[in-house]
């Protein structure tokens, strides 16, 4: 950390772009291990936590974001969805409003956060919300619909193209405020379209500060575990 410190301008070259691409795809929820909302935890939190280490490291952030996060599910008094029914929506409209917080906390410091949208998917993550018979059955049907709706880009190839592009591009050059979507024409055409995301900069702000206390919460809870461990192991 001391050499990071110091040569700050030549650690932020290590990790020219780092992608958050996992994450749970459901609606339901309930408690991991840590006593949080495991949505949240995995979707977000989980990833914040990553960043905060890595940060001297990072160059530029890209969030995988959904068509699915809607400013109408996330509640910033219920910050990891614990009353709601929308968890996976809720999640992916935080991280939407991460990205515009820690470009503007960090762009000063050679930090930039993107947001990107791969489509629809078929995916691991897919196959888990219905049998994959069924997705099977109806696979010439989506592709006959992508004919008119171009965000069906269907395989990873395709969900890749607004994280390819992204990384061809200047960061400085970029919208903090719009998601990147990857789109695919009825005749099988790759494209990236920018879209302005509903969000606004005193929200973000919040949240990025819960986050940070959220943070410090975690990590006081972890240390003292490690304290009675290590006493538990001198008995």
């Amino acid at each position: 950390m001391l050499f990071c410190n110091t040569f700050s301008s030549l650690c932020r070259n290590v990790v020219r772009m780092f992608a958050t691409a996992e994450g749970i795809l459901t609606q339901q929820d309930h408690l991991n291990s840590d006593g949080l909302q495991e949505v949240f935890a995995t979707n977000l939190f989980g990833h914040f936590l990553l960043i905060r280490e890595l940060e001297p490291l990072l160059s530029r952030l890209v969030w995988t974001s959904s068509s699915n996060a809607r400013r109408s599910a996330f509640s910033m008094e219920d910050m990891q969805h614990r009353e709601g029914r929308e968890s996976y929506s809720s999640s992916k409209y935080a991280s939407d409003m991460l990205s515009l917080a820690l470009n503007r906390q960090k762009n000063s410091q050679g930090l930039f956060s993107s947001v990107i949208c791969p489509g629809l998917v078929m995916t691991n993550l897919t196959y888990g919300i219905l049998p994959s018979f069924f997705w099977t059955l109806i696979m010439p049907v989506m592709w006959l619909i992508r004919i008119f709706t171009n965000t069906f880009t269907l395989t990873p190839h395709n969900g890749a193209e607004a994280l390819h592009w992204l990384f061809l591009q200047n960061p400085e050059s970029l919208d903090p405020r719009a998601k990147y979507h990857s789109l695919t024409s009825g005749l099988g055409t790759n494209y990236t379209q920018p879209r302005q995301m509903d969000i606004d900069e005193g929200m973000s702000d919040v949240l990025y500060s819960k986050l940070l206390k959220l943070e410090k919460e975690v990590r006081r809870k972890q240390s003292e575990e490690n304290a009675d461990e290590e006493i538990c192991a001198v008995k």
